[in-house]
């Protein structure tokens, strides 16, 4: 009995070993896409959300707008779809914010697609992939933060899009990056497994 339950023991401490080394590798393949700028002309703007603040966006969201500006502003698409639904808010949603900030810097408002349902990076991303094929677009620059770009790629190509991230200027703490990392790694093998995050 004893040698059973030894050996049930080893053998979870081998698969906990083999997870952490996958968790690992991952969250440095996403570190490296975290950095690499690969805008260039396509379809749509893709710009996922971030917290809002009664109708104002975050710093972060407010920093993901602006690098979408540059993009568009750079003639790079001539359309920029934003995301985010409500989060509890019973007013706003980041999406909406997003549109109403874009408008406020020059954007008109016929080249603003909005998604303002999903709650989670999964949902926000199917739902914006549905409207994307609808109008009968082919490619997309991502923006968001450098490490969220990685599993958001993923997502998007699984639903054939041509996708390219660029992930926003400003960057975080390094320590706080580093978790982002492994968080990512851990949604991207999560969703993988079909649990949507």
């Amino acid at each position: 009995m004893k040698r059973v339950a030894w050996a049930v023991g080893l053998a979870a401490l081998v698969a906990l070993a083999i997870l952490a080394i996958s968790i690992l590798r991952l969250a440095n393949r996403i570190e490296r896409q975290s950095t690499v700028d690969e805008a260039r002309p396509a379809d749509i703007i893709l710009v996922l959300g971030a917290a809002e603040y009664h109708g104002r966006p975050s710093p972060v969201l407010r920093a993901r707008l602006d690098h979408a500006l540059d993009l568009y502003g750079r003639k790079l698409a001539s359309r920029i779809m934003t995301t985010g639904g409500s989060g509890g808010e019973p007013v706003f949603t980041e999406g909406g914010v997003g549109r109403a900030y874009l408008m406020s810097h020059g954007v008109p408002s016929e080249a603003i697609v909005v998604e303002t349902e999903g709650e989670t990076t999964v949902q926000s991303i199917a739902l914006a992939a549905e409207i994307i094929r609808r109008m009968g677009l082919n490619s997309v620059i991502v923006v968001s933060d450098g490490y969220h770009i990685y599993r958001v790629k993923r997502m998007l190509q699984n639903r054939g899009l041509q996708v390219y991230g660029s992930p926003r200027k400003d960057r975080i703490s390094p320590p706080r990056e580093r978790w982002n990392y492994v968080r990512q790694a851990i949604g991207y093998i999560l969703w993988r497994a079909g649990v949507g995050v």
